[in-house]
């Protein structure tokens, strides 16, 4: 098959090595296509240091340009972001020309991370202990509204973009596996949360975007599986909806972590074949485990 990762940070955003030092790893272990997706909220920041700064973009667009030409026949590296969605503030769309069309991407992720509540919000993926008092203060201690507000919030970011993958689409499950004596936050077997993913499912199938399997959790230690999960890919699965394999890589020996697990999932999910870009528009190729 042909090796391919889009979602890859540097220290543009959080990651812990230059673009650079993510391309020349990603050549070295075989990759064919590199995306770059540094964290964005444009044209906000924010006080963790997280997402590109609003004065960033020129010169992450250039860098990703830069390597893009020197790499030119050895590795296809394409420039991206990986978009936050909060409502009222920042979405991820590369029709819009007051958000990322200005800086002509090859592709968008588009995520959820913050979900708001009644005066404030929780992180999806922040630590147990601040997630839990966030909830108890913003949502009134009502886990299950919660986490519905964090699949409504994928779901209008779905309908309402222009992205063209959906970044991490159950990445709440992270609170289920976090350490710090906190327990689970909620039962993933529960018909409310059930629900909650076939009504995601069907409107990602709507929006025709594809979804990535990602395995950035399981190099970060916090998951012993990628997102989605089984049961959340097979609804994928049974809708027709694209899935790409990525990293999230934060770090150069990450970049292609846990791939074939990746792959184990997809097939016993169904899939025979994973979408991948090139530059050139959404194509597939047959799933091969050799």
């Amino acid at each position: 098959m042909i090796k391919t990762n889009y979602h890859t940070h540097s220290t543009f955003c959080d990651g812990k090595e230059s673009a650079e030092a993510m391309a020349r790893a990603a050549y070295e272990k075989g990759f064919e296509i590199l995306g770059f997706s540094s964290h964005a909220m444009f044209p906000f920041s924010d006080s963790w240091h997280i997402h590109i700064t609003p004065g960033g973009y020129e010169a992450y667009v250039g860098e990703i340009k830069r390597l893009k030409e020197e790499y030119r026949g050895r590795l296809t590296i394409l420039t991206g972001f990986e978009a936050d969605y909060i409502p009222g503030l920042t979405k991820p769309d590369s029709d819009d020309g007051e958000c990322y069309a200005r800086f002509t991407p090859d592709f968008l992720i588009g995520s959820v991370h913050f979900v708001l509540g009644d005066g404030g919000y929780y992180e999806a993926d922040g630590p147990a202990k601040e997630t839990r008092e966030r909830i108890q203060k913003y949502f009134g201690g009502d886990v299950r509204k919660a986490v519905a507000s964090y699949f409504e919030a994928e779901r209008q970011m779905l309908r309402t973009s222009h992205f063209t993958i959906l970044g991490h689409p159950d990445v709440i499950r992270k609170q289920n596996r976090s350490s710090g004596g906190t327990g689970p936050l909620f039962n993933e077997e529960e018909g409310w949360y059930m629900e909650e993913l076939e009504k995601t499912a069907e409107a990602i199938a709507a929006s025709g975007v594809i979804v990535e399997i990602n395995t950035g959790g399981m190099a970060r230690g916090y998951m012993d599986s990628p997102f989605p999960s089984p049961a959340f890919l097979r609804l994928l699965h049974d809708r027709k909806v694209p899935v790409t394999i990525n990293s999230d890589a934060h770090r150069s020996e990450h970049l292609d972590f846990a791939f074939d697990q990746a792959v184990q999932l997809a097939v016993e999910a169904g899939y025979t074949e994973l979408a991948y870009l090139d530059g050139d528009g959404v194509k597939f190729q047959e799933i091969s485990r050799s």
